[in-house]
């Protein structure tokens, strides 16, 4: 999933340059969601782990 944020962050880099601003701001829209949407799943996971672990006392 991070991979598609770099990749429309990417692709929104190049259209902003040639001057498709509709594409840009689009493919920045989608980056941003992507990378908030992979940090949360990351922090939930995270803290699941750790509460795991605590539980079975490692």
């Amino acid at each position: 999933m991070l991979r598609l944020a770099f990749l429309f962050l990417i692709l929104g880099l190049i259209a902003g340059v040639l001057g498709f601003t509709g594409i840009a701001g689009a493919s920045f829209a989608i980056a941003k969601f992507l990378f908030f949407v992979f940090l949360l799943i990351f922090v939930v996971l995270l803290i699941a782990g750790l509460m795991l672990a605590r539980r079975l006392g490692a």
